[in-house]
């Protein structure tokens, strides 16, 4: 069976690349989010004290990590999903500026990866939106 047959058996992009960097932010999403549930503890630990309802705020936002994974793969729900991840990506954004701010917080953690978390951040977003956008909008699809 050919790519683009199988590609359409399965309703994901017909550019090899679209349907490997969809298929990883997949993949991605749904392990951050299960590790959500997994391993709460590191989640609340980068919780900044203002933001109310930590543990509630993790588990949610486990749940729509692994939500979006899951729905970025259905062509119906592809572009909304890709725009929730986005939006996810800025409410947990505080989260992580918490962290680059609070070095001593984590001292496991050196300082410079911290701050590569923040620009992550953004490139994590890039890939949500390129990723589930139609073909036809991205710069790497084929035509």
């Amino acid at each position: 069976m050919q790519f683009k047959e199988i590609t359409g058996k399965l309703n994901l992009p017909h550019s090899w690349v679209k349907t490997v960097f969809l298929l990883g932010l997949s993949v991605f999403f749904i392990n951050v989010g299960v590790d959500h549930f997994v391993n709460p503890g590191f989640y609340l630990a980068i919780m900044p004290d203002y933001l109310p309802l930590h543990s509630e705020a993790v588990y949610i936002s486990g749940f729509f990590e692994i939500l979006g994974g899951v729905c970025v793969l259905n062509p119906r729900f592809r572009s909304a999903a890709g725009w929730g991840l986005v939006a996810l990506l800025v409410v947990v954004f505080p989260a992580n500026i918490h962290m680059a701010m609070n070095t001593d917080l984590f001292p496991d953690i050196p300082p410079i990866l911290l701050y590569i978390r923040l620009l992550f951040q953004f490139i994590f977003g890039y890939w949500a939106y390129a990723s589930t956008r139609p073909s036809n909008e991205i710069f790497y699809s084929s035509p």
